[in-house]
């Protein structure tokens, strides 16, 4: 029965997303530094493949332009930062990634926002600073949840300060919302974005089912009328309705 509520409250969760993506495309965009749209940010495959001999899992994104090509500019300020991300909604299960069970759908995101950086872990560009790496495509594991104050219909949960039922990685960058900081490594070529996640950072989960997305998003620190980090464009959706039915390759 258990297994059966966790089921039925994902599907709800998924359509959920799926009808916030629809009503969004008719909405106009209210964001400042919003990405324009291009062949960058349009994907023309979205796949996870498991390398058994190595135990690892990789997450590729093609668009029909080039990778990086396309990035956001720097607002100057932490408000109304823009985060640009390659996403890969899933099945997966917050517990699988290291958040406490709760509603949401877990996406690992490749992000570049130039105004901040959220890895104080990692040294992306290898220069021994470790807190100006913002701009650099790294990795994020979040959860996405349906929300109507931003145009996008879409956010990070947030979660209050005082709520001890709330788990989140070691890694986490110390925001006040559903966001880890894995580290993984992320190699970008031409029109390919790949992510290489060990299996045994999502509990040896090899059965879960994607999708892909390209997004802009934007961070708030100014107005409690939005969340902290909002969807307010999505540029390409991997299956057209965030169905999540793709399936991983094994080899």
């Amino acid at each position: 029965m258990k297994r059966f509520i966790k089921l039925a409250s994902l599907a709800f969760a998924i359509s959920s997303l799926a009808v916030c993506l629809a009503v969004f495309a008719q909405q106009p965009i209210n964001s400042v530094n919003s990405l324009p749209v291009s062949p960058d940010l349009e994907l023309r495959q979205a796949n996870v493949t498991y390398l058994s001999d190595l135990d690892l899992l990789v997450f590729e994104e093609q668009v029909k332009g080039t990778i990086g090509n396309t990035l956001p500019n720097a607002a100057g300020q932490l408000d109304t930062a823009p985060v640009m991300g390659y996403v890969f909604p899933t099945t997966l299960k917050p517990e699988d990634v290291g958040f406490n069970s709760t509603e949401g759908i877990v996406a690992l995101a490749a992000t570049s926002h130039p105004d901040f950086d959220d890895t104080p872990l990692w040294d992306e560009d290898n220069n021994n600073n470790y807190g100006d790496d913002g701009k650099i495509f790294h990795t994020h594991w979040v959860l996405l949840t349906p929300d109507e104050r931003v145009p996008g219909g879409l956010s990070v949960k947030e979660f209050e300060k005082e709520d001890d039922s709330v788990v989140l990685p070691p890694t986490n960058p110390g925001m006040q919302m559903y966001m880890d900081s894995p580290g993984f490594c992320v190699v970008s070529k031409n029109n390919s974005l790949k992510i290489l996640v060990p299996a045994e950072r999502v509990n040896h989960n090899i059965k879960f089912k994607f999708d892909g997305v390209t997004a802009y998003m934007e961070v708030n620190t100014s107005d409690s009328e939005r969340p902290l980090l909002g969807v307010y464009q999505v540029y390409s959706v991997r299956s057209g309705d965030l169905s999540l039915p793709y399936s991983i390759k094994q080899r």
